[in-house]
């Protein structure tokens, strides 16, 4: 369906109940839309609206949603339809919110403004570590294997639940101890390095308007309207953020959610929140459920499968198919000896029949495991394709040196950062600069770590790219060129590479890393210049760049092959869902769990969102042996009303 241009255009298409939505405004109210509902077209239009009837009134639109591609399309449907609001409109991720809280008000809990984001394995390991060899740990008798104590932390964040006292919540208590002991230390080397976690984030903001309420109270006055997209993705920790913020009396809370889309029930996301939402804030609802974007035949197939579920709202309403039907060739059932025969398979049914629309092509599965075969035995018939995955670091040695170089600038003393940095660039020459030599001098020599740094590369090193990188970072640090033209000029070097037969081939895997980190950069930099605007200081794009994926934006011409988690909220004309047979596609964990357990409803909720992603076509597969194992197809083809064969 076309996007529309102005808002005149959007409220013209919307249908009768899309439009009733939209024009809500007194007191709170949960939308449950089904797939394909048009509720991003709804929320986007009422926010539109929202603004352009109040050119005069101060106050500001909330608008939280769970990904940063959600928020980035949401916001240009809104600029395009009031260019004149964008300053009146905050849109983002909780985390996102929850950053932009602490860096205003977290001096209230001792943070700084300037605080770092620690968004990748490596950064929260690192943490652990300190944890365990500072001298709480210590006095604990803390020892290596318990940093694996941080998916508990971040259960315990999720819930809201403090270090102190936590020991009391275990059975038992010499395991409550230790971890309580884990997690304060942890807690108090993320505060010496003046840094936040993901989990943290949403943490903090919670503890701000908890602890100080005239600054809820503030927010509330300025933000009079507040929408939450995905509502049923919400964990116990973004809900009672959202408490926290209301007070007693504030009620304009506009939700949108589907129950049967809950596929992050591990993260705390429950159906009976919806629920608790309208009890707690006296919310009325409105259902939207038809479909405008899947073929009658699968919505029919959708409606069978979810019905089988008991953890949903009462009085949801089935999808209805809002398109004519388009024939016996729309859903087809492919059955494969192997799991590697189905890697060829659907290789080969891609290449018979969608080399014209490859990029309205995805195929999707349970988990990533499935797809790698695929994608190799796509790219053996000359088709290209992406298994769309989100990085938490650039994958290329020259995006880690530029990266690096932008943290070191602001963190001149951390060493774990000059490490990277350092390191990069030797990946990068081929050079040897010893980090701890450099860092040892740098203390005797009472200089910065660039600055011996620095040294030693004149020194030392007499390659021209190499010099001229230097030389970019020496201004960048000297204060002589900002984050930004640093960056471009970084960037120049690199691009200069690629086009340089002399320098690669182009079927080098560094060079294709190279050249997928140089698109992901100009994507992340245009996305975060449309976020926050530019220009901006270098903690704020720091910030910024860390809660953002670097994955690179998918080329032209090529299928996308996703796991069904980063599929969500994402169309295309042909699906190919694989894996559907038992202990793939539900999971052999979710079985053990019992076929009524809330695990084995979460996997149908699965198979429900991968099918309907689909605009023209669904082509559904499964093998009878996997890694060597006879697996029985899937019962969700069953309760779809699907043969299996």
């Amino acid at each position: 369906m076309p996007q529309p241009s102005t808002l005149d255009e959007a409220l013209q298409s919307l249908s009768d109940i899309q439009r009733h939505a939209v024009s809500w405004t007194k007191g709170s109210l949960l939308v449950l839309a089904g797939p394909g509902s048009g509720k991003t077209r709804v929320l986007t239009t009422r926010i539109a609206r929202l603004l352009h009837e109040s050119p005069d009134d101060p106050f500001r639109v909330l608008a939280l949603t769970f990904t940063n591609r959600a928020a980035d399309e949401m916001r240009e449907r809104i600029e395009r339809m009031v260019p004149e609001a964008e300053d009146r409109l905050f849109i983002g991720t909780f985390h996102a919110f929850s950053a932009d809280v602490l860096r205003q008000h977290g001096q209230h809990l001792g943070l700084r403004t300037d605080f770092r984001i620690y968004s990748t394995n490596d950064d929260r390991a690192e943490i652990a570590r300190r944890a365990i060899a500072s001298e709480k740990g210590r006095a604990a008798g803390l020892g290596e294997h318990d940093a694996n104590f941080l998916p508990l932390v971040d259960l315990a964040k999720a819930k809201l639940i403090p270090s102190h006292g936590v020991a009391g919540k275990f059975q038992n208590a010499e395991y409550g101890e230790k971890f309580e002991a884990f997690y304060a230390a942890y807690d108090a080397e993320l505060a010496a390095a003046n840094a936040l976690d993901f989990n943290s984030l949403v943490y903090n903001a919670h503890q701000v308007f908890a602890c100080f309420p005239a600054l809820a109270g503030r927010y509330r006055s300025v933000y009079q309207y507040w929408c939450v997209d995905e509502f049923q993705d919400t964990n116990s920790a973004q809900y009672d953020l959202l408490k926290a913020m209301v007070g007693d009396s504030f009620r304009e809370i506009f939700a949108v959610a589907d129950d049967d889309q809950i596929i992050y029930e591990w993260n705390g996301a429950d159906y009976l929140r919806l629920d608790q939402f309208r009890a707690d804030f006296d919310a009325d609802l409105v259902q939207i459920p038809t479909n405008f974007r899947c073929p009658p035949e699968v919505v029919a197939c959708a409606n069978s499968l979810i019905a089988c579920n008991l953890l949903r709202s009462a009085q949801k309403k089935p999808l209805s198919a809002a398109r004519d039907s388009a024939g016996s060739s729309v859903i087809e059932v492919l059955r494969f000896p192997t799991d590697e025969d189905e890697a060829q398979g659907i290789a080969q049914h891609i290449a018979d029949h969608r080399q014209d629309v490859l990029e309205q092509t995805a195929v999707l599965a349970r988990t990533r495991r499935l797809l790698n075969p695929i994608a190799g035995r796509l790219t053996a018939l000359g088709i290209q394709s992406q298994v769309v995955i989100r990085h938490d670091e650039f994958q290329s040695a020259a995006f880690n040196w530029l990266h690096n170089s932008l943290r070191l600038a602001a963190h001149k003393t951390d060493e774990r950062v000059f490490a990277a940095f350092s390191g990069a660039f030797n990946e990068m020459f081929g050079s040897a600069l010893s980090t701890l030599e450099i860092a040892a001098r740098s203390q005797a020599d009472r200089v910065d770590l660039f600055t011996e740094w620095d040294r030693v590369v004149r020194e030392e090193v007499d390659m021209a790219d190499a010099r001229a990188l230097a030389e970019a970072a020496r201004k960048l640090h000297r204060g002589n060129l900002d984050h930004a033209r640093f960056a471009t000029a970084v960037t120049s070097v690199f691009e200069r590479w690629l086009a340089d037969d002399s320098l690669g081939n182009e079927g080098h895997e560094a060079f294709s890393v190279l050249q997928e980190d140089i698109a992901a950069w100009h994507a992340l930099s245009g996305e975060v210049a449309r976020a926050i605007g530019m220009p901006t200081d270098l903690e704020r794009f720091l910030q910024e760049l860390d809660l953002r994926s670097k994955e690179p934006p998918v080329r032209p011409n090529t299928v996308r092959l996703m796991t069904i988690h980063g599929a969500k909220g994402n169309e295309f004309d042909h699906i190919y869902l694989v894996g559907l047979a038992e202990d793939v596609l539900p999971s052999f964990y979710s079985k053990k769990k019992g076929d009524k357990s809330p695990q084995f409803e979460e996997e149908r909720r699965n198979c429900f969102v991968a099918v309907t992603r689909c605009q023209k076509t669904l082509t559904l597969s499964h093998a009878e042996r996997y890694s060597g194992w006879t697996k029985a197809p899937s019962r969700f083809l069953q309760e779809m009303g699907l043969s299996q064969s």
